[in-house]
């Protein structure tokens, strides 16, 4: 059987190929694609910004599938739920050995011997396709029967992204005082988490009217857009907060300005989380002598743990009922369609765009 698949040959190269579809392996699963997410990091990868790619590859990390096949020994999802074909689940991409330092003692991710992407040629886990094989060992979850598979789609990899760098560098905590720059799915996504976790303020930056009023759906108490000086956009939020500044700021902007103006915003004794500039490589200056007299604490997280796919499916369908999750997507692509999926979501013009394979 043949399946169409989306592959980066080389950077900025993007083919549409018909590759074989193999039968799941002992211990693992084929689905076929649901909603495939276009995801910012993507961009990066198509562009050559991320770095080398081990080419070709189908691109592709989030994605909601329907089971097809169960492997030999399957019959629950990796939580215990069981599993029959025709459900739909939910993924965490990141193929992980289980026997490495990482793995076994740090509890931590990725690891040594990770593998994001498998050759095109090959057995394949990437979403921009009409099918899916996950291989035994990487995590599945069964989505509840009742789950809008858009609200789970909307925030793709960014909530559980969202989720791993609150666990890694601290939690929300009631009253806190929150700034997210950028509202691009994993703003989005503190957003959420933020207002879920009874942040007081919960303040957004960002260059789209679309955008902010997303965040504004979703729990943000404050807004400003990128038209606004960065020297008013700090008054701006030290108004609103007060004296002592924000407790939490969070990068997800994924352009390097960012960093500096985030250092700068960061109140006394604050947290500066880092995570939408995976894809920018590059360096900008700030001055260390802010980390001291704020009593800063700058952290990074990136490469969610199985766990936190398993919290964003059920945080999704459980506000999908309370808050326009599903609407955030945007636009829909067919799997031929996925170099303009690619153009629209660098543009900044979708909230979030989706391969859905029957679009033809």
């Amino acid at each position: 059987m043949l399946g169409r698949a989306s592959v980066l040959v080389k950077p900025n190269q993007l083919e549409t190929w018909d590759v074989e579809v193999a039968d799941p392996e002992p211990g693992g699963a084929l689905v076929s694609i649901v909603l495939g997410g276009v995801c910012g990091s993507d961009v990066h990868i198509l562009t050559g910004e991320a770095g080398e790619m081990p080419f070709p590859i189908i691109l592709g990390h989030e994605g909601i599938g329907r089971i097809e096949k169960l492997g030999a020994g399957v019959t629950t999802d990796y939580a215990g739920a069981e599993l029959k074909t025709g459900d739909l689940v939910y993924w965490s991409p990141i193929a992980l050995c289980h026997r490495c330092y990482s793995c076994t003692v740090l509890d931590e991710t990725p690891c040594e011997n990770t593998r994001f992407f498998e050759d095109a040629s090959k057995p394949n886990w990437g979403s921009y396709a009409d099918y899916a094989w996950l291989p035994n060992g990487m995590p599945f979850y069964r989505l509840p029967e009742h789950a809008q598979p858009e609200a789970v789609a909307a925030l793709g990899c960014a909530l559980p992204t969202a989720l791993r760098g609150f666990d890694r560098c601290g939690p929300v905590r009631l009253g806190d005082k929150v700034v997210v720059q950028g509202a691009g799915p994993v703003g989005l996504s503190a957003v959420l988490i933020a207002a879920q976790a009874g942040a007081r303020d919960i303040i957004v930056i960002d260059g789209s009217p679309q955008r902010l009023e997303a965040a504004a759906s979703l729990g943000a108490t404050r807004t400003i857009g990128l038209d606004v000086a960065p020297d008013e956009r700090r008054r701006i939020v030290y108004d609103q907060v007060g004296k002592n500044g924000p407790n939490i700021v969070v990068e997800a902007a994924g352009v390097l300005p960012a960093f500096p103006e985030g250092v700068d915003l960061s109140g006394n004794h604050c947290r500066y989380i880092i995570l939408g500039l995976w894809g920018a490589i590059g360096t900008q200056p700030i001055s260390p002598r802010d980390l001291t007299i704020k009593n800063l604490t700058i952290g990074g997280a990136t490469f969610p743990k199985p766990k936190h796919y398993y919290e964003a499916l059920h945080l999704a369908v459980s506000l999908q009922d309370r808050l326009p999750l599903g609407a955030l997507v945007s636009h829909r692509f067919g799997v031929n369609q996925a170099a303009d999926a690619l153009t629209l979501t660098k543009s900044g013009a979708t909230l979030k765009a989706v391969i859905d394979p029957t679009i033809s």
